[in-house]
């Protein structure tokens, strides 16, 4: 099993049928289907609306441009998404509601099913190792970054990168100042 390289530009578009937006897939293991264990995509959130419901899924949302939106539901304390890069982990089985601070809003979004598969998202701008027998997923934001295992992948603003756990570690390293990319650690429940 090797890395799976991505570019923003190339991924496939679905617009919602609330017409409210669109998302890019940019994976889903195992592939095809709803009865993923885990998913990674790109939204961009045009209109107010609801968010559709996915039952037994933890999602985790990331602001990555636009000015955000504020998150509410019957169930818990409205949650205001305005600052980039930092993630918000929530249940996919609750209604939730979004309503834009501005201009539509990009959003970076995990989606992992409860009692499978757990994750955590993290900004990174600094070197690491990547994790052994977990799989993993990369977004660069900005700056150039290199990865590598038994192959190497440079990568820049708006590409990023995903593998399962068969890739046994690796390295993670910025080539320019400033770079800074989102980091996805996917991981068995136990």
């Amino acid at each position: 099993m090797s890395f799976t390289v991505f570019d923003f530009a190339s991924l496939p578009v679905s617009r919602w049928r609330n017409g409210g937006g669109e998302t890019r897939e940019i994976a889903c293991w195992p592939v095809g289907g709803d009865d993923f264990a885990w998913r990674a995509s790109i939204a961009t959130i045009e209109q107010d609306g609801p968010f559709s419901l996915f039952p037994n899924i933890d999602r985790s949302i990331t602001l990555l441009s636009g000015e955000g939106v504020v998150l509410s539901s019957p169930d818990w304390e409205a949650h205001t998404l305005s600052l980039p890069l930092q993630p918000f982990a929530f249940p996919g089985d609750i209604p939730i509601h979004a309503h834009l601070l501005g201009g539509s809003s990009q959003d970076f979004n995990i989606m992992t099913r409860r009692g499978c598969w757990q994750s955590s998202v993290t900004a990174v701008s600094s070197a690491r190792e990547l994790p052994v027998s977990h799989a993993g997923l990369i977004y660069v934001v900005k700056g150039k970054w290199i990865i590598n295992h038994t192959e190497t992948h440079e990568l820049t603003a708006s590409q990023g990168c995903w593998w399962l756990p068969a890739i046994k570690g690796g390295q993670l390293q910025p080539l320019v100042a400033g770079s800074c990319l989102l980091w996805v650690d996917l991981f068995p429940e136990r």
